[in-house]
C-alpha cells in the first residue's frame, strides 16, 4: 500500500486557505453590520473545515469498498432526506426555499449528501458486469434515480444542483463505458427536460434572457452578472490588493457564497483567478489519475465520480460568475461559504485520497498494467 495522493492533498488544502481568507474579506463588512462581529462567517467556515478534514480522515481510513455493500442503503437515506426537507415546517432556506433540515446546532442541506451517495450508487450499479453497456440493465436504471434526485432537488427548488448532479451522473456513464450510442440518446432526452427547467418557472426564465443580455434589465435580472463582471474587470492582472475590493460593498449579491470567485478576481486580479483554477486543475489531474490507476472497476468509477463532482461544480460556479453560462446559484467548492457543501467536499476528498493508496503505479507514463486491465475487467 502506498501513500494517499500528496498533491491532491496539497492542491485540496491550498483551496481552503484560499477560501477562509476570500471568505473573510469577502463578508466581513456585511457581517459586522448584521452581527456586530466582521469574523461571524468565517468562524463558522472554519469549524465546518474542522469538521470536514474530521470526515476527510474517516474517509481515508474507511474500508472504502465496503460502499459496495452499503451502496443502497446510503442512496435510499439521501433520497429520504430530499423528501423529507420538502416536508412543510421541516425544510428552510432563503426566500420561501426549502433546502436545508435545522437541527438546531447545525443546518444540512441534504442535496449535499444526495451528490455523493449518487456517485457512490452508480459506482456501485456499473461496476457489476455488464451492466454499463446495457441500456435496460444498467443506463436505464442510472437515468430513472438521476432523473427522481434532479426532480427532487429541483423542487427545492435548487435548478444548479440538480444540474450539477446530472452532469456528474453523465460524467459517470461516461466513465463506466457506456455505449456511445446510448450517451448520444441521453443527450437528446436531455434537451427537453433541461429546456422545461429552465422556463417552468418564470425567475428561472428570467435568469436565463438576462445571461443573453444582462443590460437589458441591470437593475434586475442583469444585476447579478453585471456586477460580477464589473469586478472582474477591475481587478485587472495582479488585482485591487487582498480586501481593497469594493464591489463587496452591497454591490455584488451572495459576494461570499455563489460569487466569490468575482471577488477574488477582482482583489487578487487575473492572477489570482489563475491560481483557483489551476489548483482545480490539479484537482481533476490527480483525480482521474487516482482513478486510472484504481485496482479495481468499482474504486476506478468511485474515484472518477468524486472528481467529476468537484470539478463540474467547480466549471458551472465559475462559468456563472464569468457571463460563460446562465446564472445558477451553486457554490465553488473548497471557497464558497456552506457547511454542508464543504464536509462532504471533503469526504468524498477522503475516498479519492484512500483509492490512491491502493493504486498500481504506472511506469515511466505508460498506461496501467495488464494486471490492472484484467481485475478490472473481473470487477
Amino acid at each position: 500500500m502506498r501513500g494517499a495522493d500528496f498533491w491532491l492533498l496539497l492542491s485540496v488544502a491550498g483551496l481552503l486557505c484560499i477560501g477562509l481568507v476570500m471568505i473573510y474579506s469577502a463578508s466581513s463588512n456585511k457581517t459586522y453590520l448584521s452581527f456586530g462581529d466582521p469574523y461571524y462567517y468565517v468562524k463558522r467556515q472554519a469549524v465546518f473545515a474542522v469538521v470536514g478534514t474530521v470526515a476527510l480522515l474517516v474517509a481515508l481510513n474507511f474500508p472504502y469498498k465496503r460502499l459496495r455493500s452499503l451502496a443502497k442503503l446510503i442512496m435510499a437515506g439521501a433520497v429520504g432526506l430530499l423528501l423529507l426537507v420538502l416536508v412543510p415546517g421541516v425544510g428552510s432556506g432563503p426566500g420561501g426555499t426549502q433546502r436545508w433540515i435545522d437541527f438546531g446546532f447545525a443546518n444540512l442541506q441534504p442535496s449535499e449528501v444526495a451528490k455523493l451517495a449518487l456517485v457512490i450508487f452508480l459506482a456501485y450499479l456499473f461496476s457489476q458486469s455488464g451492466r454499463q453497456r446495457s441500456f435496460m440493465r444498467g443506463v436505464l436504471p442510472a437515468l430513472v434515480l438521476v432523473g427522481m434526485v434532479f426532480g427532487l432537488i429541483l423542487m427545492q427548488p435548487d435548478l444548479g444542483t440538480a444540474i450539477a448532479c446530472a452532469v456528474t451522473g453523465a460524467a459517470m456513464l461516461f466513465a463506466a463505458g457506456s455505449n456511445l450510442l446510448h450517451l448520444g440518446l441521453v443527450g437528446v432526452a436531455a434537451v427537453p427536460v433541461v429546456y422545461w427547467a429552465i422556463f417552468s418557472a418564470e425567475y428561472r426564465k428570467q435568469r436565463f434572457l438576462a445571461f443573453l443580455d444582462p443590460w437589458a434589465d441591470p437593475l434586475d435580472t442583469g444585476f447579478h452578472i453585471i456586477q460580477s463582471l464589473y469586478a472582474l474587470g477591475s481587478g485587472g492582472l495582479f488585482g485591487l490588493g487582498l480586501g481593497q475590493g469594493r464591489q463587496k460593498f452591497f454591490y455584488l449579491p451572495e459576494q461570499h457564497t455563489d460569487f466569490i470567485f468575482a471577488v477574488i478576481g477582482e482583489e487578487l486580479g487575473f492572477a489570482g483567478a489563475v491560481l483557483v483554477i489551476a489548483l482545480f486543475a490539479v484537482v481533476a489531474v490527480r483525480g482521474y489519475r487516482i482513478a486510472a490507476t484504481a485496482p479495481d472497476g468499482f474504486s476506478r468509477l468511485l474515484a472518477a465520480g468524486v472528481t467529476s463532482m468537484i470539478v463540474m461544480q467547480a466549471a458551472i460556479n465559475i462559468g456563472v460568475v464569468t457571463s460563460s453560462i446562465p446564472v445558477t446559484g451553486i457554490p465553488l467548492p473548497f471557497i464558497s461559504f456552506g457547511g454542508s457543501s464543504l464536509m462532504f467536499s471533503l469526504a468524498g476528498v477522503g475516498l479519492l485520497l484512500n483509492i490512491s493508496r491502493y493504486g498500481v503505479a504506472r511506469k515511466k507514463g505508460k498506461e496501467v498494467t495488464a494486471h490492472v486491465a484484467a481485475s478490472r475487467r473481473r470487477a
